[in-house]
Formats: structure tokens, sequence, C-alpha cells
């Protein structure tokens, strides 16, 4: 589990920077957090999660697929993936803006791809080389992908997320759960513990 307070968004900006080769103009990158399943679902399930994240990620691909085909396929959970920043925060954040990039249809698949590559990116510190890769297998040119983790806007929009994360949320640390709005666990969840705070949450 990764502790980490927000950098300034000035700093952040400056870490992205260092992720594109180029400036252009940005992608169309939604604001709102992302989410699957049914909204008016009884059970409503939170993560704050990132990208750079090892726990997240082993999370995505070891606990998450059954979770989602229990619960989240079915109609009887709701589930938002709230954006957080872990070190490298200019990974994270490049991951984040190429998910949203890559349209509101494709976010969850570009995540999966990126948290399913962080080995790689970690053990090779190809971070660009990957993302590049992920981002045109979703259909995007380099120069959009270029275009995308470079937008300004796109960049302080995801700095305001994780700062009200921080101070309204209380988040410090990835991956957090929250279920019906309460705060269930910070740092890895298996199947078993999910299966109990919904049956806890749904009586």
């Amino acid at each position: 589990m990764f502790s980490r307070r927000l950098l300034a968004a000035a700093a952040l900006m400056g870490a992205l920077a260092l992720v594109g080769c180029s400036k252009g103009s940005g992608g169309a990158a939604s604001s709102e957090d992302m989410s699957l399943g049914d909204p008016k679902a009884k059970v409503q399930v939170t993560e704050y999660a990132s990208a750079s994240c090892a726990h997240c990620a082993r999370f995505n691909n070891e606990v998450f697929p059954a979770f989602k085909a229990k619960y989240i396929d079915t109609g009887k959970v709701h589930y938002t993936l709230k954006e957080f920043l872990t070190p490298p925060e200019n990974v994270a954040a490049a991951g984040f803006l190429l998910a949203r990039c890559a349209g509101k249809d494709k976010y969850f698949t570009v995540l999966d791809s990126i948290y399913k590559n962080q080995s790689e990116m970690f053990q090779t510190g190809d971070f660009r080389g990957v993302l590049l890769r992920i981002a045109q297998s979703s259909g995007m040119t380099e120069a959009q992908f270029s275009a995308c983790i470079q937008d300004d806007a796109a960049q302080k929009a995801l700095a305001a997320r994780v700062e009200k994360h921080i101070k309204e949320d209380k988040v410090d640390s990835t991956p957090t759960f929250d279920v019906n709005g309460v705060r269930l666990k910070s740092g890895e969840i298996s199947m078993p513990e999910l299966d109990a705070a919904y049956d806890k949450a749904a009586k």
C-alpha cells in the first residue's frame, strides 16, 4: 500500500511534461469519475486507485475479474473508480489521461491493459513506450497520445480530483475501498472480504 500526499499542481504538470514528447491540442478526456454497473444498485463500491500502484494492479488482475462477474455484471453493485496518484506520479497521471482519452467505453479496458503491463514498465523503465503501445492498441496515433497526456486542462482536472479525494474523502493511500460511503479498507482486499462487505451492505 502506498501512502502519498498530492504534489503541488505545478509540480505535477512539470512531471507530466516528462512523459510526452510534444505538445498539442488536448484529447476529449472526460472529468467525471468512471463507473461500471447499475447506478441504482443497492450496494455502491468505490475504489480509490492509482495506475502506478502495484497493489492496485494486483487487485485488478487477480480479484476484480471475479468481483465484476459476481456483482457488477449482475447488477448487484455499482462500482466507481476514483483516480489517485502514487509514485511515479507522472506515470499514474499519464495512464489515467490515456484511459480517458481512449473514450468512456474503453476507459476500463485501457486501464486494465496498463495494470497488466505495469510490471514491464517498472522493469524496463520504458514507461512512455508501453503506454504508447497501449494507446495505439486502443486506436490512437502517437500524435494523439502525446496531445492527450500534454493536455493542460485535463492535467489540471486530474490534479483537482486527486486533491478533492485527499481533502474531502480523507484518502492517503491506494487501494482504498468504500462501501455505501463508509470506509471499508485501505490496502489489498480479497474476494472473501468483498463478499462479506456485500452481504452486510445488502441487508
